[in-house]
């Protein structure tokens, strides 16, 4: 009986114990995982879609915004031996060939790949997948060109008259900027840009750091003193979108000149090392999901890159250029780096196109 009444006193205490430790570990055991997202500054989703995620996957989102998307992969080059996040989002074509020369990316076929477009499918590793698309395009303000002339070809920019109208952004710190400098790399030749160039900086043209400087601050639409911005071609549909006023359309035209447009592909990827891979993998197959692909475009104003994804009806104003200049990943690596150093050199420090050419050779 004693032996008994022991037994079961002491069985009692070990549920007991056991109880009370499954009490203290349940918290900790429920705690989602949290999974961080690498990403440029202009990121945005619906935070009603983010919250449906998390709810559903049990995955905790946090989104570390890193700048420009050079900035961006550069911070992801740089901490690779010990990654700062998971998931890297938004490093574009013109910077895919650095990002997998790093080596920083993980392959994922994702099962959502069938469903996006496959000319943007660049990555046959499928280490980066694209998100979404857009076209760096030039804009430029529709009340101060009522009753003047635009320029007609992508070389009349050079010229005195509206080079001092123009702002650009920096390629060395902004994607938009690479973008364009690539495109008058594609247009007018490695030995023509750079006289382009020249031409833009006699004549007065703006440089700002990045996008936001340029459109928002130095663009005439805005309060600035330029009338012409190099920007995005869904810009005139985000004006629209958010004006306050009720528009019949909106005061910013987008100036397709042939071969002055640049298509510029967004990539999400897996970086090595990620703490949380089964977490990572169902962000990405989400990222590329039909709901989150169809807010994308009034949310970052750009494409989705999934075929069946409708569009709002406002990218009615987001033309799609029909002569965007071209230039495949692998001359983008071989090149790109030394494109920036010239424009450096003619733009900001002044010297002649004829001289940064000699050097050269």
């Amino acid at each position: 009986m004693f032996w008994n009444t022991q037994r079961n006193t002491l069985a009692g205490w070990t549920l007991g114990i056991v109880g009370l430790l499954g009490l203290l570990m349940a918290p900790a055991l429920a705690q989602p995982t949290t999974l961080t997202v690498l990403t440029h500054e202009s990121f945005s989703l619906d935070k009603g879609l983010i919250a449906r995620f998390e709810k559903e996957s049990g995955i905790r989102l946090r989104f570390l915004k890193a700048g420009d998307a050079g900035e961006t992969l550069n911070r992801a080059i740089l901490t690779k031996a010990a990654p700062v996040a998971d998931v890297l989002y938004g490093f574009d074509n013109s910077l895919l060939s650095k990002a997998l020369a790093a080596g920083i990316l993980e392959p994922y076929p994702s099962p959502q790949r069938s469903t996006l477009r496959p000319e943007l499918l660049l990555d046959p590793t499928y280490r980066a997948l694209p998100v979404d698309f857009g076209y760096v395009a030039l804009n430029y303000d529709k009340a101060y060109f009522k009753d003047k002339p635009l320029p007609q070809t992508l070389a009349d920019l050079a010229r005195p008259e509206f080079a001092k109208l123009l702002v650009v952004e920096n390629p060395a710190t902004s994607s938009p900027g690479l973008a364009f400098l690539l495109a008058t790399v594609a247009t007018l030749g490695q030995d023509g840009y750079l006289d382009f160039w020249e031409g833009l900086r006699k004549g007065g043209v703006r440089v700002e750091k990045g996008w936001s400087e340029a459109y928002n601050v130095a663009f005439s639409k805005n309060g600035g003193d330029r009338p012409l911005v190099v920007s995005y071609a869904t810009s005139p549909a985000a004006e629209l979108f958010y004006s306050e006023k009720k528009l019949a359309e909106p005061p910013t035209g987008n100036l397709l000149l042939p071969g002055s447009s640049f298509l510029q592909i967004e990539f999400v990827g897996i970086l090595k090392g990620s703490k949380h891979p089964a977490a990572a993998r169902k962000f990405v197959d989400w990222l590329l999901s039909k709901p989150v692909q169809e807010n994308i475009p009034t949310q970052m104003w750009v494409y989705p890159a999934r075929k069946d994804a409708a569009l709002p009806e406002v990218f009615k104003w987001a033309e799609v250029p029909k002569e965007p200049a071209k230039l495949p990943p692998q001359q983008i690596a071989q090149g790109a780096e030394r494109w920036v150093r010239e424009w450096t050199e003619v733009v900001l420090q002044g010297q002649s196109a004829l001289t940064v050419r000699n050097a050269r050779r």
